[in-house]
């Protein structure tokens, strides 16, 4: 198990406008983060590891639906512990979604109100992810539709990391 340096990483930053009642990072102007190549380890050493910086809880170990959805109630870490696939975060129908390729040892940070969906597995083995939210969160499913904009509005009062998720008191999500 190894978890490399933030100074040996490559983040993704992007901010994705609203689209189709999917408010994206438009709401609270937190991008969406992937660390790229950010650790070699197994779901149970990626759990322990994020346990014991303590900003998030494990709740998961998963692949990520095909369908787009977006989360009010909290914010997500995913990481990738197995596999490859191209994923698509901000709705397929906004000019402006974003469709990157992760792998494992990829973390990612989904702030709430970005939709995002598993559009195909590229590699031999299906990808699987630890799923992680903030403490004393629970995670709730939105889908764009009409009669959600009252959890919407509800994402604008959603307090960010105090610690970064995988590196502690100095990294990547203290900074945007």
């Amino acid at each position: 198990m190894t978890f490399n340096p933030r100074s040996e990483i490559q983040v993704t930053y992007r901010q994705i406008p609203s689209c189709n009642r999917i408010p994206n990072t438009a709401i609270q102007c937190k991008p969406l983060m992937i660390y790229h190549g950010a650790f070699n380890a197994t779901p149970a050493d990626l759990q322990r590891r994020l346990r014991a910086v303590g900003e998030v809880e494990p709740q998961w170990v998963y692949t990520m639906y095909s369908q787009t959805h977006f989360h009010s109630t909290t914010h997500e870490v995913l990481g990738v512990v197995t596999g490859r696939a191209r994923l698509c975060f901000g709705g397929e129908e906004n000019p402006q979604r974003f469709e990157p390729i992760v792998q494992r040892g990829d973390l990612i940070i989904v702030p709430a109100g970005v939709g995002h969906r598993l559009l195909d597995d590229e590699g031999e083995e299906p990808i699987q992810m630890v799923g992680s939210y903030p403490h004393d969160t629970q995670w709730d499913m939105c889908y764009g539709n009409a009669g959600e904009e009252k959890k919407v509005q509800a994402i604008r009062d959603l307090a960010w990391f105090h610690r970064d998720p995988l590196f502690g008191d100095d990294g990547p999500a203290l900074y945007v």
